[in-house]
Formats: C-alpha cells, sequence, structure tokens
C-alpha cells in the first residue's frame, strides 16, 4: 500500500467517525458545552472555571433541570406544560404561609408534603382537562398560568416571608463530601426519568402517546391515564422545584422562580426533545441544562444586562425548534 493509499484511508475513517459523532445528537450537545466551557473561560478569563463557580452552575441548573425532567414526560406526549412555575410559586407560598412563625422537623416536613401534594395534585387535574375534556394543553396551562399566580398573590400579598424552619435549608444549602445535595437530587431524578423512560413499560407507552396517539390507542395503551400521569409527574417536579428554591433562599418572594417554565421548556427543546412528541432522550435533557446553565453563568459574569440574556434565551428556543422541524422535513 502506498502512502498515499494510506492516508486516504486513514481520511476515510476520519471522516467515518465524525459522521458518526455527528448523527448522535448527544453528541453534538456535548460537543457543544464543551465549546461554551472553552468560550467563557477565554471572555471570563477562566472564572467560569473556578471550583466555586463550577459548583454555583451545578446548583443553579439543579433546579432548573429538576423541573425540565417533569416538561420532558408532557412534551414527549405531544403537550406542554406552561403552568409549573406558577405551580412552584402557589406551592411555597402554601408551605412558607403554612410554616411562618414555626420552628423544628415537624413543621418543615409537613410543608415540604404541603408542596409536593398540592403540585402534584394540580397536575393532575391539568391531565385530567386534556385527557377527558379534550382542551389543549397549550389553553390549559396557560390558563392555569395566570389564576395560579393570581392565587398566590392573594394569599400572601405579594410579600417576603422569611420566617420558617432553617431545617428547609437542607435540599439547598447543604453539601455531603463536597458535593451540593441539590446537584445529587437532579443527578438521582434524572437517573430515575431515564430508566423510567427507557426500561420500562410506561416510559414506552409515553414515547407511543407522543409519536402516534391514534395506534397507541389502538395497541391497546390507555392514552388517557398516560396523559394524566405525565402532567402529575411534572407538577411533582415543580413541587420538588419549589421546594429546592425556597431551601436555597430560605424565604418566600413572587419573584423567586419568575421564568422556570420558559427555562424547563428552553432546556427540554435544546436537549433534543421534540415539541412534537415521541422523540428525544433524558440524557439530551442533562445536557441541555448544563449549556443553559453555563450561558446564563457565563453572561451574569461577563455583566450582560437581564434584558439581554432574556433574548438570548428566546432565539436559544427558536433555533432549537427550527432545527427540530427541519431535522423532521
Amino acid at each position: 500500500m502506498t502512502e498515499e493509499e494510506r492516508s486516504q484511508l486513514t481520511e476515510s475513517k476520519a471522516k467515518r467517525i465524525v459522521r458518526r459523532i455527528m448523527a448522535n445528537e448527544n453528541s453534538v450537545l456535548g460537543l457543544i458545552l464543551i465549546v461554551l466551557i472553552a468560550v467563557f473561560a477565554g471572555l471570563t478569563h477562566g472564572l467560569n472555571l473556578t471550583q466555586r463557580n463550577v459548583l454555583g452552575v451545578l446548583v443553579q441548573s439543579s433546579v432548573r433541570g429538576i423541573a425540565a425532567m417533569g416538561q420532558t414526560f408532557v412534551i414527549l406526549t405531544g403537550g406542554i406544560d406552561l403552568s409549573i412555575g406558577s405551580i412552584a410559586l402557589l406551592t411555597m407560598g402554601l408551605a412558607a404561609t403554612y410554616m411562618e412563625g414555626k420552628v423544628g422537623h415537624g413543621p418543615t416536613a409537613a410543608g415540604i408534603l404541603i408542596m409536593l401534594f398540592v403540585s402534584m395534585a394540580i397536575g393532575s387535574t391539568t391531565g385530567l382537562s386534556v385527557s377527558r375534556i379534550k382542551m389543549p394543553a397549550l389553553i390549559v396551562t396557560f390558563a392555569l398560568w395566570i389564576a395560579l399566580k393570581g392565587m398566590a398573590l392573594r394569599l400572601t400579598g405579594g410579600y417576603i416571608i422569611t420566617n420558617i424552619p432553617s431545617q428547609i435549608g437542607f435540599l439547598g444549602q447543604r453539601y455531603v463530601a463536597g458535593f451540593p445535595v441539590i446537584g445529587i437530587a437532579f443527578i438521582v431524578i434524572a437517573a430515575i426519568t431515564y430508566f423510567v423512560l427507557e426500561h420500562t413499560t410506561f416510559g414506552r407507552s409515553v414515547y407511543a402517546t407522543g409519536g402516534n396517539p391514534t395506534g397507541a390507542w389502538l395497541s391497546g395503551i390507555n392514552v388517557d391515564r398516560i396523559i394524566v400521569a405525565v402532567f402529575a409527574i411534572s407538577g411533582l417536579m415543580a413541587g420538588i422545584a419549589s421546594w429546592a428554591t425556597m431551601s436555597r433562599i430560605d424565604c418566600f418572594t413572587m419573584a423567586a422562580v419568575e421564568g422556570l417554565e420558559i427555562d424547563a421548556i428552553a432546556i427540554t427543546v435544546v436537549g433534543g426533545i421534540s415539541l412534537m412528541g415521541g422523540r428525544g432522550s433524558v440524557i439530551g435533557v442533562v445536557i441541555g441544562t448544563f449549556i443553559f446553565g453555563v450561558i446564563s453563568n457565563g453572561m451574569n459574569i461577563m455583566g450582560v444586562a437581564p434584558a439581554f440574556q432574556t433574548i438570548a434565551k428566546g432565539l436559544i428556543i427558536y433555533a432549537a425548534v427550527a432545527i427540530d422541524y427541519l431535522r423532521r422535513r
């Protein structure tokens, strides 16, 4: 074999490897994440790579990532949940109002249960409205987004509630072996979500419902029950995000979970979950979570105005949806 033939063979192998990497959506997302980290390292003179900042990104990303896990279930069925931010706000207000002035583990545990139970109940109600009454998920969750925010304002009067048990801070402020507890919680929830969607009958039913609802129904899948379940899961994840947020800031404020629903949708879509339903992976959503976290953190370090950060988020969602539609065509 001549030197030229060896060179052509090596070049051919390299092209095949590149094609395989580019064909795997998660690999592409991983490369994008690495490039973004490198770019912001240059723009911030390495400030984004300090241990303190990396742990900060993990903590901030984990809250949004948990909400995105719930959104993943809903979008995989072809729906969308705009209400998770208001669910988190209302349940946080309910728990803070109940725990105000109390101390000890008992009130803390009761407050956490209030957040999780109420959020899951609201999610289940949304699922029933979509599956039984056949209301569009977009309209139902948009209406709830407005109504629940109003309820939270009426309940708390818009005031900041700070006199709550210190034990609530375990999830958002504590570390285990130098690793934030909220980061561990996110990893565990992501692992459970991956297992459920990839290795259970329920997970396959979720994909089937989003890919072809009629075909799923003809295959014996109870589509209505799947829809109720995914919205209940989304509500539960909103409740956990609410708990994590209150745990981080040790208080209730109306601005605590501002934009949670937008961030969760953006992370999910950037992570490769198709808004058409039936396609995407949890691994992509995890990578998407950190892509968003790195971008937000990098812009904060650089002092980018909040208005431009919001514009950037909107453009990212637009680009991700456009790419998804073009790929499907």
